[in-house]
């Protein structure tokens, strides 16, 4: 399994930057009107700092819950909100504060993958039904002289070996989940409305996953970022071990056959590896 603590660190670090940014910004909320207030009322800026310090506070321990859960890997309290607040707030800050510290978009945009796919291995009571799940997978991995489209039914496919999708499309038989390849956000996102999945496993560049995870939240998204050995969007490929693996978290058993044996209450120690 890949180890993803590294990209995490960088999450962490510009959270922890972020928060400092913020506990100077708080502190200047109250000294600036200080004085003002004292003119109205000698108890004003004694209420205006419990209110500040009452913020600050709920900043404070929503960081330190979010910080334990990514390390510990476990679901501590609240989770499935923290992963909301990661994927709706959090992230178009770092994105600013890593600008501001020289750590490029891509890197922050690999940390947030790598911390939204501990977060959601967290939440470890999920057992999905298999025709509930949805593989999700980018148009570039099929090979680029293939005349076959694909892309409205990835069933077309003729199974010839010369690209991934071959892999991908017996890896989601033998479990039976839904799979679909999409040739950019738009129609990803149609794919998720018609599918109506209960959770994903998505194959994609950094762009396409941390905007995917956006839209589809809070539907529960692994995110597997795709190998580019021919460059941006021609020919890419994928770790299969590392999409059957995600397919496993979530699945209610972990067989590939009908008469295999899950234990859909038990919680397994590690998730997949992150983006």
């Amino acid at each position: 399994m890949e180890d993803s603590r590294p990209q995490q660190r960088i999450f962490i670090g510009l959270l922890l930057f972020t928060l400092l940014i913020l506990s100077g910004v708080v502190v200047l909320l109250w000294v600036v009107p200080y004085i003002g207030l004292s003119r109205i009322s000698p108890l004003a800026p004694i209420i205006l700092a419990v209110c500040l310090g009452i913020l600050l506070f709920l900043v404070l321990l929503g960081v330190a819950l979010l910080v334990l859960t990514i390390i510990l890997g476990r679901d501590l309290f609240l989770s499935h909100n923290l992963r909301g607040l990661v994927v709706q707030v959090l992230f178009p800050f770092m994105v600013l504060v890593g600008k501001v510290v020289g750590i490029s978009k891509r890197r922050v945009q690999q940390s947030f993958i790598a911390v939204n796919n501990q977060l959601v291995v967290s939440n470890c009571h999920r057992r999905i039904k298999p025709e509930r799940i949805l593989l999700l997978l980018p148009h570039c991995i099929q090979d680029f002289d293939c005349d076959v489209k694909i892309t409205g039914n990835i069933k077309n496919c003729r199974k010839c070996g010369r690209c991934e999708i071959k892999d991908l499309l017996e890896l989601a038989d033998a479990y039976g989940v839904q799979i679909a390849v999409a040739t950019g956000g738009t129609l990803a996102r149609r794919i998720i409305v018609q599918n109506r999945p209960e959770a994903i496993v998505a194959v994609a560049c950094e762009l396409d996953l941390t905007t995917g995870i956006q839209d589809a939240y809070p539907l529960p998204v692994i995110g597997i970022l795709n190998e580019r050995p021919n460059g941006p969007c021609i020919n890419t490929r994928v770790d299969i071990g590392r999409v059957r693996e995600a397919l496993l978290y979530f699945l209610e058993n972990e067989n590939p056959t009908p008469s295999g044996s899950g234990n859909p209450d038990s919680c397994r120690d590690e998730g997949p590896a992150s983006g």
